[in-house]
Order: C-alpha cells, then sequence, then structure tokens
C-alpha cells in the first residue's frame, strides 16, 4: 500500500466505524461485524457475551503469522452522546481536516488506524489484533479476552499496543481503579404526608465522611506518586436519587466513587475505609478492582522501542485503559492518534492526518521484535 492509499483506508473506516452507534448500553454486534469485515486473511475468534443488563456483546481476537509477535488493542463502545448539538454520528471532516463524531477519538478512529496497519504488513509478519468493548463501563471485553482467549495465548505475545489517545506519544503507565457502588434505602412517599423515609438522611453522612477521604488523599505527602500529574490519585463521587421528583421521599439513593491509584500505591487502607464507613451508616456497598495498574519501567524492552519508533520520552498518565486488564496477557504500552482532552466531549474529534501517521509508526513497532 502507498501512504496516500493508507490515508484514503484509514480515512474512510474510521468513518464507517463511527457511523455505526455502538454506545456502551448497546450491542456492540453491528459494529464488531464491520470489524470482522476488514480481517480477511485473519484467524478470527469471537468471544461472545451478555453485559449485566442482557446485552449481548462481543470481542474479537484476530491474529496472522506465527507467534511471538506485537498485538494493537481498542475497543469499539463509546460512551453517551449528551451535549451533542449535531449528529454525533455524522463523521463529519472539516476544513481543518478533522473528523467529528462520537468515538472518532476514543476511540474508533485509532481501531481503524490498527486495522489498515495490521492489514499491510507481509503475512510472515505477526500480528494480533484485541478488539475489545465495555471499556468505557466495566471493562468486561478486556477481562474476557485475557481470561479465555485461546488465540491470544497461542499468539505468544511480547507486548501490547493499546491505541488509545495519546497523539502519538507513548505512555509507559497508568493508573487502575477500584469502583464502588453503596445504596442507601428508604420508603418512597408523598413527602407531605411524613411518612415516607428519605434514603438521602442515610446516605449524607456516609457522604461526609466520603468528602474527608477525598481530601486526605490530595492533602497527605503518602498518598502522592511524583511521577504522575496530578501527583494525588482520584477519588470523583457521582449521586444518583434514580429520577426521584422533589415532592417525594426518595425510596432509594446511590453514591459512585471511582478511586484511581498507580502501581506505587495499595488500595487496600482505601476500600478498607469505605467498607467501614458504609457499615456503619447501614449502606449495601458493592466494588469492584480493576485488574491492575500498568507500569513499565523506563529501561523495558517494549518503552525502549516505542520511544525509538516515535521519538518521544515515555511518560505515565491519570487516565486508565484497557491495559489494567491486558496487562495480564503481556506488557503494555498505550500509544495512538488523536487527543484525550477532547474524548468524551460534545464534538470529539481526530485529526484526519494523525490517523493516517499512525499506520505506518504501528506497522514499524509491529515489524521489530521484543527480547
Amino acid at each position: 500500500m502507498t501512504d496516500r492509499t493508507d490515508a484514503e483506508a484509514v480515512r474512510a473506516l474510521a468513518a464507517d466505524l463511527v457511523r455505526i452507534d455502538s454506545r456502551s448500553f448497546i450491542s456492540n454486534l453491528p459494529v464488531a461485524e464491520r470489524v470482522e469485515a476488514e480481517l480477511k486473511g485473519f484467524e478470527i475468534e469471537r468471544l461472545d457475551y451478555k453485559d449485566a443488563n442482557g446485552t449481548a456483546k462481543r470481542a474479537i481476537v484476530a491474529h496472522r503469522g506465527g507467534p511471538g509477535g506485537l498485538a494493537l488493542s481498542g475497543h469499539l463502545d463509546t460512551v453517551p452522546d449528551t451535549g451533542w448539538q449535531e449528529d454525533p454520528f455524522s463523521a463529519r471532516v472539516d476544513e481543518a481536516g478533522l473528523m467529528h463524531g462520537l468515538g472518532t477519538a476514543d476511540m474508533k478512529g485509532p481501531v481503524a488506524a490498527c486495522i489498515v496497519a495490521a492489514q499491510g504488513l507481509p503475512a510472515d509478519v505477526p500480528v494480533t489484533l484485541l478488539i475489545t468493548t465495555d471499556e468505557e463501563t466495566t471493562k468486561a471485553g478486556a477481562r474476557i479476552v485475557a481470561e479465555t482467549s485461546e488465540l491470544a495465548r497461542r499468539a505468544a505475545l511480547r507486548g501490547i499496543i493499546v491505541a488509545e489517545p495519546t497523539r502519538l506519544a507513548p505512555i509507559r503507565g497508568h493508573r487502575g481503579t477500584v469502583n464502588f457502588e453503596a445504596v442507601a434505602s428508604g420508603t418512597q412517599a408523598h413527602s407531605s404526608t411524613g411518612i415516607g423515609v428519605n434514603a438521602n438522611l442515610a446516605l449524607i453522612p456516609f457522604l461526609a465522611e466520603m468528602k474527608a477521604l477525598h481530601d486526605r488523599l490530595r492533602s497527605e505527602p503518602a498518598w502522592r506518586v511524583a511521577d504522575y500529574d496530578p501527583a494525588f490519585p482520584d477519588f470523583n463521587i457521582i449521586v444518583d436519587n434514580h429520577g426521584t421528583a422533589i415532592n417525594v421521599t426518595v425510596a432509594r439513593a446511590t453514591a459512585r466513587m471511582k478511586f484511581r491509584y498507580s502501581r506505587a500505591l495499595d488500595p487496600a487502607p482505601v476500600i478498607e475505609a469505605v467498607r467501614e464507613a458504609a457499615a456503619r451508616h447501614h449502606l449495601a456497598l458493592n466494588f469492584v478492582v480493576d485488574g491492575s495498574p500498568p507500569e513499565l519501567p523506563p529501561e523495558h524492552p517494549l518503552v525502549r522501542l516505542a520511544e525509538a519508533a516515535t521519538g518521544q520520552a515515555a511518560r505515565t498518565v491519570p487516565f486508565g485503559t484497557d491495559a489494567t486488564r491486558l496487562n495480564a496477557l503481556a506488557p503494555c504500552v498505550v500509544l495512538g492518534p488523536g487527543d484525550i482532552g477532547v474524548a468524551h466531549s460534545p464534538g470529539e474529534y481526530v485529526p484526519v492526518a494523525e490517523l493516517a501517521a499512525a499506520v505506518p509508526l504501528f506497522r514499524r513497532l509491529l515489524r521489530e521484535r521484543v527480547q
């Protein structure tokens, strides 16, 4: 393929993927089938499952060539289209060469670059594609790939390039997460009658303790890791009254919290603090530790390879990716086109030229052998 053909191919495929709605709460089977149509000549493994709502989902592992190569990975799901003022599935390219649409940067554009890069390699170069879903919610697709994929294990991967948007700069580590859900129960009634029990009254003192925990994580030196910006871990809290009207006592109040922590930190004290507070206030608590934070040392061969290919020093970032699960298969570096700063926002976009530039970069990486 010529560079021009590659540029046209990645632009067309990215647009096709963006135009297929695959928000995390609906099935991704249509977009998964579109991806599979591009993978002629690859051995395909379909990993089908149903999410917690019974919605059909599919992850795909594709491989060509012998064992011992690298994998390119990306996810097909997107966040909801909250706040969009134009068609989020248009894949419109403006005069500045920016493709607009839900998932253009995070990460259907990068997935298209992975596929076009893999298509153009000689058949004897080993290449694996790990195409997941539910990255924006539970990372269930990556977990199923890491835990059950026979094809990925036969590929004997030396490393994985997770193609999340990094402006084509290598990322050697990022934070992992613990996701909490605390639920208070009450009794629904017309609020004027005095017979209802407002679940928020149990949730509020718990939230006061969570506010204190949030502040400690930001202020205490023991929780700061200098390699990350910001140096303190993230502890984000959202509250849901499940659509209750203002004249109704709240029957169910839910606090959801995401704790992001780097490899140097032990999440156990935070988990225990949340657990103890929930017990004190008689709340139901569920939590999930989302894999482990991926972080390679600066001298790791995969990091060195990515630095040599890009001409940029590897760094760490505070956000997370499927690498929290996929690092159980092989070492991971995060590297892809697009800007995380516009992901999850109305008007999300990716520079088409950056998608095109990712294709030869990915091929160069795939041709190399990591020791």
